[in-house]
């Protein structure tokens, strides 16, 4: 029978042949996760060939045209190309297993890799807000105006061939990281039309529009380094989508025996979601009968959600669930005043 501690469940515990439960696959983390990691992976290396392509050509458009403006945008999409090494290394990471240290694994590298891209977007504003900067106090002439326009042309090309591939191997394997870089691609391929603009500018005889169109692609990069930061620090302190535990929350509830449902916590680790659940069985129940209940509500969980990884079931007797009945005064240990000796 339950009393007030309650019962726990993990993914160990439900990881069976099928013998003890009407279900006989297996719900494992390593073979999901090593597949998820491994398409990341892919995708990091094209996008990053792809980029330094792109980047390549227009800066040899600019050392022979002398264009603030897609010197700005070839100085983004440098920096969207070099994003691709520590998000690289952070899939690479996240491929070895839990041990004594890192318990929950190595899945928050995505997360710190993601910090250190915001970082690097954000650096490559401040190069093109000086560069621009400079070409307004000390205006240069343009010249191969044909050149820009054709290197600006290719750069919005390269940067929305990447932006498609990222954005579909993100979605697919569940990585925020990765989508997010994706639609930065995709920003970035409007930044290089705007380029198109400035060439066209200086063509109708307006040299300044040139380092002004510069300035407007660095504050379209800053808008980009907002949101994304969003993004990341949100996840940093894990932070998730309010309907994931709705989601959640309507899943368990149609699960047979489940009388309530106390607590639910869910966070990213990486592109994986790892959850944990509090419900309330009949304390009535055996032991037995409570463990079948959770392996029920975990198995619904891992089907029913995406990208989840891992489940933690918590059950607790009805009538005494939930953390808050286990924080009441009479299950807090003794502890001894600040100042007793």
């Amino acid at each position: 029978m339950y009393r007030q501690g309650g019962l726990s469940l993990t993914r160990q515990e439900t990881e069976h042949s099928g013998k003890e439960h009407s279900y006989s696959h297996v719900h494992g983390v390593v073979d999901p996760e090593l597949i998820s990691t491994d398409r990341g992976l892919y995708a990091v290396k094209w996008a990053f060939a792809g980029l330094m392509v792109t980047a390549l050509f227009q800066i040899l458009v600019v050392w022979v045209s002398g264009s603030v403006a897609l010197l700005a945008d070839t100085i983004h999409n440098f920096g969207d190309a070099a994003t691709a090494i520590p998000l690289g290394f952070a899939f690479l990471l996240s491929r070895k297993k839990p041990n004594k240290s890192f318990t929950y694994g190595y899945g928050r590298a995505e997360d710190l890799a993601g910090l250190l891209i915001v970082f690097l977007i954000f650096l490559s504003a401040v190069v093109a807000a000086y560069e621009s900067v400079s070409r307004l106090l000390s205006p240069q002439p343009v010249t191969f105006l044909w050149a820009v326009a054709a290197a600006s042309i290719i750069g919005f090309l390269g940067n929305e061939l990447v932006a498609k591939f990222r954005i579909r191997v993100g979605k697919e394997i569940g990585s925020a990281a990765l989508v997010a870089d994706g639609y930065h691609a995709r920003a970035d391929g409007f930044t290089s039309l705007a380029v198109l603009f400035g060439a066209l500018g200086v063509w109708l005889g307006y040299p300044l529009a040139d380092p002004i169109i510069g300035l407007l692609i660095t504050f379209a990069i800053l808008h980009i380094v907002w949101g994304a930061g969003k993004s990341v620090f949100s996840r940093m302190l894990d932070g998730v989508d309010p309907q994931i535990v709705d989601d959640i929350r309507q899943i368990v509830s149609q699960v047979k025996d489940v009388k309530d449902i106390t607590e639910v916590r869910v966070r990213w680790l990486g592109h994986r979601l790892y959850a944990e659940v509090n419900i309330a069985v009949e304390s009535g129940l055996s032991v037995k009968e409570g463990h079948e209940i959770a392996v029920n509500v975990r198995h619904r969980m891992l089907h029913g959600l995406n990208y989840l990884s891992n489940a933690v079931v918590h059950v607790d007797p009805l009538g005494a669930s939930g953390e808050a009945f286990h924080r009441r005064p009479e299950h807090e240990p003794d502890i001894p005043p600040a100042n007793s000796h």
